[in-house]
């Protein structure tokens, strides 16, 4: 028992960063293209407004997602497996339906279900957007992201907040979309915890950008390590036609 304690202790308390990342996706809609020169500010700017444009624009999204947690340590091997169908509405937000699941039934509860359950709070939370006010930006330099140009941002966060992170965002330069992230929670979420490391990757579909795959990796302090992967599957999403940001 004491054993599962301390896995469900520092997976669990990631939980909250890995929800934030998720939950405030944006999905910037296109752009005619990016202008040369452009500091921090203008980026992020430019950002913010093509967000804006998006949550005016999708009206709906339905995919079918792939989540798998495994702990390693202790000359053991625990692992969960659960496939979830996700529908956003402009409406009603996002709603989760669980197809199955197989493993660890602490895993599953303790990890992955609240996982969802911590996704759909973190939507009303503002305070933990990617914007000035939670965060500062440093422009990094410029690399292509699947062979699209994009900024490279240095982000820190302006608060002592659980939900947020640090590390580098990748904004695609034309379209000015969320399109990588490389990063750790700002604070650490549990004592168990020695480092975590969250790799985050999004996909355009059709003018959206939407998230494509996730793995985060902790690092527990009384040895082992944990793994959480997700695969967000083809997305089905309305609408479909071109999109301008700023546009009706």
């Amino acid at each position: 028992m004491k054993y599962f304690r301390r896995l469900h202790t520092p997976i669990s308390g990631l939980v909250l960063v890995l929800a934030t990342v998720i939950a405030r996706t944006q999905a910037p809609v296109s752009s005619a293209g990016a202008e040369p020169g452009m500091t921090a500010a203008q980026i992020v700017s430019s950002m913010q407004d093509h967000n804006q444009a998006r949550a005016a624009a999708l009206k709906h999204f339905h995919s079918v997602r792939h989540y798998s947690v495994e702990y390693r340590g202790y000359s053991a091997k625990v692992a969960a497996q659960m496939e979830v169908e996700a529908d956003y509405d402009a409406a009603s937000g996002k709603t989760f339906h669980i197809v199955s699941q197989s493993g660890s039934k602490l895993l599953v509860d303790k990890v992955l279900k609240r996982l969802l359950e911590s996704e759909t709070d973190a939507q009303k939370q503002h305070s933990t957007d990617l914007t000035p006010a939670n965060y500062s930006f440093r422009l990094a330099g410029e690399e292509d992201v699947a062979g699209r140009p994009a900024y490279i941002l240095e982000v820190a966060p302006l608060t002592d907040n659980k939900y947020l992170y640090r590390g580098k965002i990748w904004v695609d330069a034309a379209d000015f979309a969320l399109a990588r992230i490389e990063a750790e929670p700002a604070k650490n979420p549990s004592f168990w915890i020695s480092s975590t490391a969250i790799h985050h990757r999004y996909e355009k579909t059709g003018s959206f950008w939407l998230p494509a795959q996730n793995e985060s990796d902790t690092n527990v302090r009384v040895g082992g390590k944990a793994v959480l992967r997700i695969d967000y599957g083809k997305y089905e999403v309305m609408p479909s036609e071109p999109l301008v940001a700023g546009g009706n």
